[in-house]
């Protein structure tokens, strides 16, 4: 299984932090070229290998972490992406209301990024809490901190929760994504919920 991430900032930054503390080989990419990177993968390690943005999406995951209105200009790197998870990490709330109305109808942002992915499998995931809060460190005897998993597609919610669980977090699948996924949606009862699975 590879995996890549789209974007690089905080939020791309973050979750290529935690594939280098795991050291679990990730792809990362923006919009400005691998050129950018360079610095930031010096940081990491060798876990993590700066590509193209077209190289990134050859991975089996995709973690989106752009945007919420730049997904749609990732969505257009394939025509076509059958054999693809794409891990949508985005949030809407911070756009104004007419560009949310504009982009997503009144609809749930993953469901209309899901129908940018034509032939993908769309995860929604990571982004329930603010980076700095899901990447403060816990103490191995306190337990892992909480991160939800929602997808329509059983199969890819279950690899992506097992993506979450060797970047040593605690997934809870919570369904499709008009159902459980529409709690971790923004401003939805499970967003910015900093739960802590505790050892048995």
């Amino acid at each position: 299984m590879t995996y890549a991430i789209i974007g690089s900032g905080t939020v791309g930054a973050t979750l290529a932090r935690f594939f280098a503390a795991k050291d679990i080989p990730v792809r990362i990419a923006n919009s400005r070229g691998p050129e950018t990177l360079k610095e930031l993968a010096a940081e990491l390690g060798s876990a993590v290998t700066p590509v193209t943005v077209v190289e990134a999406v050859e991975a089996d995951i995709v973690l989106v972490a752009v945007g919420s209105v730049a997904f749609r200009d990732v969505g257009a790197l394939r025509h076509d992406w059958s054999g693809k998870i794409v891990v949508d990490v985005t949030n809407g709330f911070m756009l104004p209301p007419e560009v949310q109305e504009a982009e997503f109808h009144g609809r749930l942002t993953s469901e209309v990024n899901a129908e940018r992915v034509p032939g993908g499998k769309l995860v929604k995931a990571f982004n329930q809490l603010p980076l700095k809060v899901l990447a403060a460190p816990l103490p191995d005897d306190v337990g892992r901190r909480v991160v939800f998993v929602s997808s329509d597609h059983e199969d890819a919610s279950t690899k992506v929760a097992e993506l979450a669980d060797k970047l040593g977090f605690a997934p809870i699948e919570v369904g499709r994504i008009a159902e459980g996924g529409r709690l971790i949606q923004a401003r939805a009862p499970l967003v910015f919920q900093n739960l802590v699975k505790y050892p048995m």
